[in-house]
């Protein structure tokens, strides 16, 4: 270890403060703290947002598309706040105490998010359903807020800060400390998505036992703060910058300034300026516009950008909802957890980082290829783009295995024969014969529908007990949803039957009368049923992801010890074929693309900012994420393309075309260093000094001088003399 303590005293009427460096094999000993609060913030910002949806939909009782909608706004939220948490950190706390401050507000807003989830405070006739939904729903969105205030107020603040520790001559080991912090967040993210889909899948509650969303909420609240002592423990061993003043607006005026000045300097006879920002010479000093040009000059890179994150984001929202009808049939998977594909990045991140690190470059390096910061984020986002089409070719086999439900202008009948014989089926200029307890379809548009068929429902099931006595029930019209089996029973015994499986009932069954459909998880289901004297026997089925299945109980039923053999089953909708490993490589193209384009943007960010704008060029990049999620929102509302395999060709195609502007872009950037720029103007002379600010003065005087005299003339003569007498 070497240990030095340097202290510094700042200017008249500020506070003095000390920095410790210590350092373990040639890393800051602090970095190592900044690390271990990532990684616990990341846990805790992952695992909530992992059940969020859920939460929305089964908890608030939210519709699909409400739920999606608040969730991506809610994410967007999270990256528009950067811009609030890097103008608080560089222009008055400073980073660490941005961080600090953020964090508790953070932490208070995961608390009010568990909070919210707890069923049981409004619960006052304890039938386990919220009296008052509206307190619930205030209390999360209050809490949502909260939590995007505190960890998109952190996000620019805490990889930046942690650059700040090394020294000017240690690029490699700031190089290879953004990369470990981007394992960090993977690794949160990692067992986050594990463990709090565990944590919800309990059962918990004081009147009624329900799934537990509190713990699933309360968890990533406790790491949170855990996160924030974590990071307090390491103060002393911190280097923390000071801020510079209101860096931000000094930025947007100097702007401004510039702007009009140019308006005003329009005429072809003044002189042109090397860059339009230097017309904010007459008034700005060359060292704020110089650094105003450094930062211009990489957010314009940052205008293609937000594309790659309108594609990397579908991640958790089109991604998963195609593993939805995909088999997920994994040795090790438990379906009531969590679903294997919610892992497959941070699991990739965790092992093509080093990979690509310490393997990868060095190979490139050797090669004596120049794979530059742009270079490297312009594959990034061609991968993105070929993970896309990956997930197009996979959508197209979805689509091949996934039933054909009527459309709004077809009706379709199913017919089943209870009869120990064949019926012939006529309906209309269709028919058919239907040999005993078999299945027929009859799908027809309305237009030439038989005429008694209309009176229906689009989707009808037909239960033939003869050739004149029917019995018409309505029929399954969508996949069942997270992958379980839509499971009824048809009693067409003489005796009413009680059937339950696992927790779940389906009632008394009256004869001849059909069940409600029951959703059953993948895997052994065991039916218990039984009559009303007592009767029972067990019914075991396997089933595997998606079906749906009307099992026909016959008049010949027994309730004996192998009764299912007796029980007919009519296949409603076919299991899900297509089997979610087929994602991998999709994951994975997009997984190497977030590695060389999004370590690379963190890094490439913080070596291209002048020395008091990091944080804000850092917000600057997290807001192209932001921008990339309201892409996606605007698309999945204006998108009228009838297939997704479509709408995902379509993102690929606009990332594609993307790629080549921001290629374009890339190729005409000269890299620069911050440090050199603004070394060049802390180098100016005192008097030189003096004489630029009396110019500045004397200017701002003749400017004054003028817009009186432009008012002056616009009034009266007596207002006129007295002007004139004032000045």
């Amino acid at each position: 270890f070497l240990f030095l303590k340097k202290n510094v005293k700042k200017k008249k009427n500020q506070e003095s403060f000390s920095f410790h460096f210590v350092t373990i094999f040639g890393y800051p000993l602090s970095i190592f703290f900044i690390v271990v609060n990532e990684f616990c913030e990341r846990f805790s910002y992952y695992g909530m947002r992992a059940v969020l949806v859920l939460y929305f939909k089964y908890f608030l009782k939210w519709d699909d598309d409400f739920s999606t909608t608040i969730y991506h706004t809610f994410v967007a939220l999270c990256y528009l706040t950067p811009i609030l948490g890097a103008i608080i950190a560089d222009s008055w706390l400073g980073k660490f105490k941005t961080i600090v401050y953020l964090s508790i507000v953070y932490a208070v807003g995961q608390v009010i998010m568990a909070v919210s989830a707890i069923h049981d405070i409004t619960d006052g006739n304890k039938d386990g359903t919220p009296d008052n939904m509206t307190l619930h729903v205030a209390l999360s969105m209050v809490g949502l807020l909260l939590i995007a205030l505190g960890t998109g107020g952190i996000k620019p603040c805490v990889a930046a800060f942690g650059g700040d520790q090394f020294n000017e001559d240690q690029d490699k080991q700031r190089s290879t400390f953004f990369s470990i912090f981007y394992l960090s967040i993977n690794a949160g993210s990692l067992l986050s998505t594990v463990i709090t889909p565990i944590l919800r899948a309990q059962k918990c509650g004081i009147h009624t036992q329900q799934q537990c969303y509190p713990l699933a909420f309360g968890v990533p609240a406790a790491l949170m703060v855990v996160s924030l002592v974590i990071f307090i423990v390491g103060s002393g061993m911190y280097n923390k910058t000071a801020p510079t003043g209101n860096i931000m607006v000094k930025v947007f005026k100097c702007i401004s300034f510039a702007i009009k000045n140019r308006y005003r300097n329009r005429s072809s006879k003044i002189p042109k300026r090397e860059h339009w920002m230097d017309w904010a010479e007459e008034k700005y000093d060359k060292l704020l516009i110089a650094q105003v040009k450094m930062v211009l000059k990489v957010l314009f890179l940052y205008i293609p950008l937000p594309m790659f994150w309108a594609l990397f984001d579908q991640q958790g929202s089109r991604w998963t909802l195609q593993a939805t009808t995909m088999d997920g049939n994994f040795p090790f998977y438990d379906p009531p957890f969590f679903h294997p594909h919610q892992t497959v990045n941070p699991i990739l991140i965790l092992i093509m980082v080093p990979v690509v690190d310490f393997i990868i470059y060095p190979l490139i390096s050797k090669c004596k290829l120049n794979f530059t910061p742009l270079r490297r984020m312009t594959v990034g986002m061609f991968l993105a783009a070929l993970a896309f089409v990956a997930a197009a070719l996979v959508q197209l086999q979805i689509d091949a295995s996934l039933p054909d439900f009527p459309s709004s202008t077809e009706q379709q009948a199913k017919f089943i024969n209870m009869v120990d014989r064949p019926i012939d089926i006529t309906a209309g200029n269709y028919t058919f014969q239907l040999e005993a307890f078999q299945v027929g379809l009859y799908k027809s548009d309305q237009n030439h529908m038989y005429p008694y068929f209309k009176h229906f429902p689009e989707t009808a099931t037909w239960i033939l007990f003869s050739n004149v006595f029917w019995l018409q029930f309505g029929d399954v019209v969508a996949k069942p949803e997270e992958g379980a089996n839509a499971i009824r029973f048809f009693n067409g015994f003489g005796m009413v039957l009680n059937i339950t499986v696992g927790e779940e009932g389906f009632g008394n069954i009256i004869s001849k009368n059909m069940s409600t459909y029951v959703d059953v998880p993948q895997g052994t289901a065991e039916f218990l049923i039984k009559n009303a004297a007592g009767n029972q026997c067990v019914f075991s089925r396997e089933f595997g992801f998606g079906s749906s299945y009307t099992f026909i109980i016959p008049p010949t039923f027994t309730l004996e010890e192998n009764c299912g053999q007796h029980i007919k089953e009519v296949e409603d909708i076919k299991a899900n074929s297509i089997h979610m490993a087929w994602q991998i490589p999709q994951y994975f193209l997009m997984t190497s693309g977030e590695v060389v384009f999004s370590v690379t943007g963190l890094e490439f960010s913080y070596s291209q900012a002048p020395s008091n704008m990091k944080a804000v060029l850092q917000a600057g990049w997290l807001l192209t994420v932001a921008v990339g999620n309201i892409i996606v929102l605007i698309v999945a509302e204006a998108a009228t393309l009838p297939d997704q395999w479509a709408e995902y060709i379509l993102f690929a195609a606009l990332l594609v075309l993307v790629c080549i502007i921001f290629a374009i872009m890339a190729y005409f950037y000269t890299y620069i260093d911050p440090a050199k720029i603004e070394g060049n103007f802390a180098n100016l002379e005192p008097e030189d000094e003096k004489k630029k600010n009396l110019e500045v003065a004397k200017k701002d005087m003749v400017e004054n001088h003028n817009e009186k005299r432009r008012k002056s003339s616009n009034s009266s003569s007596d207002e006129e003399e007295t002007s004139q007498t004032n000045f």
